[in-house]
């Protein structure tokens, strides 16, 4: 959730910490803070509550700190309340070890103790500090960095990105990780630590990933990297593709506009390598046309946004390839002893592909027997490194914290997952099958038609924002993209808002409605429009607003019902919540912007949840 850079080589390290954490910024934070080591001035530790131009105008920039070699941190508070003191690096007592950590340590208390009995004081409330301060108790034991770096892992319990300046050391600092993303970068010259790729683009294209169990030595000129035991280990170089503008505004307001904005571009870049012939093609996938038609049971695991595309996925791979599909939270998957075995397929969906839960889950499946098919965006992530089969998205950076074309294009690629194997189990029609993928090849411009009209959605966000409680309600594929547009709205706009199946009204849900009450209806799974249309005259008939959404060819009989319309184009079923996404996504947009809230950065909220 934090967000880690380091950085070694000739120039000054302090205005290059600070470009690296403003990259990071997305991730989410409420503190920041720097350190650096010189020859004259040693370690130097600058660090501040609230954002990073706070930090920045503190160190001037950078400037007011000297030395080429340091590392940065943005903090997400979870042990101790954000202030300046919790904030990272932290030092040991002695001020000669400055540490930025990303996860939990989990048996901090005891080590804490433990410290505290041998006369330790110290500072903050934080786990980090007990790395700190157990790091320089063991380096005054033995002498040496790297022994001492070994003997606090063995100690140390739970997820852990570290970065590790030392003052005796004034030519590299340490890098290790377990369950928490790290990669190494290699420039001209200079060497980085991120835990994002987005922190160091600017300066190299060339990175690794660290491995769990991993220390590196990182030094202007080289990288070093040894295992557990203190093995050297040879580090794959991966290069880094898409360009930096991808990770800039580019003249928009915000990077989730952008991001809203760039979807259809990114579903082509999704689709297009993947269609030939008219067929969906997955030439990365490994499994045999036997070893699918041998599975019995789907079992697709995620969390928040990527859960709900599983909750699409449900539906729409069960009616295409007729195998039963489970949607499971990956926080309660690892919990409920899951009946997963050799004939599962667990799908597993995550942005970053690093997400805690998710990874836990992951392995648990993976022990269990389960082939493991992964839907990620990160090239070279733990849960793509980790998984049977991978299967990119090539969305792009997306930095805004609340998704969009992430969630747009891993909804594309399980969808075409379903054409595929349901091709392979001959349970689609051949000429359903060749709608499907005529309205997939048509998809994309869908979208632009979407996004050429959103002065409508702009106007009914300058109406509706003062709302203080919203419903989304629909049937079928309608309550999955409800889930998405509720969570959506909430998320940045901090508007309660909830998504509910509109056939449980009846069951409990309709006491909620009142006088003034803002329902979002939605109205695209066709085969059930009747039933949407009954449940929007209940919830009239209790004095709610309804702002609905419906398709083309729906729209003029909504109307008669309902005032406020948002529509799409006509589609394939499949297709109908990739289109109706758009208009939820740049409504709950201009609400926040209606409400003046901080749209890429909401309160609370990280990018990436590598803690549990």
């Amino acid at each position: 959730m934090c967000g880690i850079v380091g950085y070694v080589g000739t120039e000054q390290a302090g205005p290059i910490l600070l470009d690296g954490l403003e990259r990071l910024e997305y991730r989410g934070y409420d503190s920041a803070g720097i350190a650096v080591l010189s020859n004259e001035k040693g370690l130097q530790v600058k660090k501040a509550k609230g954002r990073l131009k706070v930090l920045s105008a503190l160190v001037d920039g950078g400037k007011a700190v000297e030395g080429s070699i340091g590392i940065g941190h943005t903090r997400w508070a979870t042990h101790g309340q954000p202030n300046d003191v919790n904030s990272h690096p932290h030092l040991s007592e002695d001020s000669r070890i400055a540490v930025v950590h990303n996860g939990i340590i989990e048996n901090y208390v005891e080590i804490k103790e433990y410290l505290m009995g041998k006369g330790i004081s110290f500072r903050s409330e934080t786990d980090t500090e007990v790395v700190a301060q157990l790091l320089a108790y063991h380096y005054r034991q033995t002498g040496d960095i790297m022994q001492a770096v070994y003997r606090m892992l063995h100690r140390i319990e739970g997820a852990y990105a570290l970065g590790i300046l030392c003052a005796d050391m004034p030519d590299a600092f340490i890098a290790v990780r377990k369950d928490a993303p790290l990669l190494l970068g290699y420039g001209q010259g200079c060497s980085f630590i991120a835990s994002d790729v987005t922190a160091i683009i600017k300066h190299t294209r060339e990175v690794s990933y660290m491995e769990d169990g991993e220390v590196a030595v990182v030094r202007a000129d080289s990288i070093r990297v040894y295992n557990a035991l203190g093995r050297p280990v040879e580090k794959e170089h991966s290069f880094i593709d898409w360009d930096v503008s991808a990770a800039e505004k580019g003249g928009y307001a915000h990077f989730m506009f952008k991001e809203i904005m760039e979807q259809p571009e990114a579903v082509r870049k999704t689709i297009h390598p993947r269609l030939k012939d008219r067929r969906v093609v997955f030439e990365e996938l490994k499994m045999s046309p036997e070893e699918i038609r041998a599975l019995q049971r789907i079992v697709i695991v995620a969390c928040g946004s990527s859960y709900h595309v599983g909750m699409v996925g449900k539906y729409n791979l069960e009616r295409l390839l007729r195998r039963p599909v489970e949607t499971m939270l990956a926080s309660e998957f690892r919990y409920c002893d899951p009946l997963v075995d050799e004939h599962t397929l667990v799908i597993v969906i995550s942005q970053s592909g690093e997400t805690l839960d998710t990874m836990a889950a992951l392995r648990q499946a993976k022990s269990l027997g389960a082939h493991i098919l992964s839907i990620v965006n990160v090239v070279g992530s733990s849960i793509a490194r980790e998984s049977d089969e991978v299967l990119y998205t090539w969305a792009g950076p997306e930095i805004a914290v609340a998704t969009t074309k992430a969630y747009s294009t891993q909804l594309v690629l399980l969808n075409m997952l379903g054409l595929y194997f349901g091709d392979i189990l001959g349970s689609i029609p051949a000429e359903e099958y060749a709608s499907i993928v005529e309205e997939l090849q048509a998809l994309p411009a869908k979208m632009e038609e979407v996004l050429e009209n959103t002065d409508r959605i702009k106007y009914l966000a300058s109406v509706c924002f003062n709302h203080s409680s919203i419903f989304f309600i629909g049937r079928n594929l309608d309550y999955a993209l409800g889930l998405e547009g509720s969570l959506k709205l909430k998320e940045i706009s901090y508007i309660h808002c909830e998504a509910y199946a509109a056939g449980e009204l009846k069951h409990g849900t309709i006491s909620l409605i009142e006088d003034g009450t803002l329902v979002v209806a939605l109205c695209t799974y066709a085969p059930l429009f009747d039933k949407s249309l009954s449940n929007i005259v209940e919830v009239k008939a209790r004095g709610a607003d309804v702002l609905a959404l419906t398709d083309d060819s729906h729209a003029e009989e909504l109307r008669k019902t309902v005032p406020n319309v948002l529509t799409i184009p006509d589609t394939h079923t499949v297709f109908k919540p990739s289109l109706g996404v758009i208009p939820l996504q740049i409504f709950a947009y201009y609400m926040a912007l209606q409400r003046g809230c901080d749209i890429d950065k909401p309160r609370n909220l990280a990018k990436s949840v590598t803690v549990e």
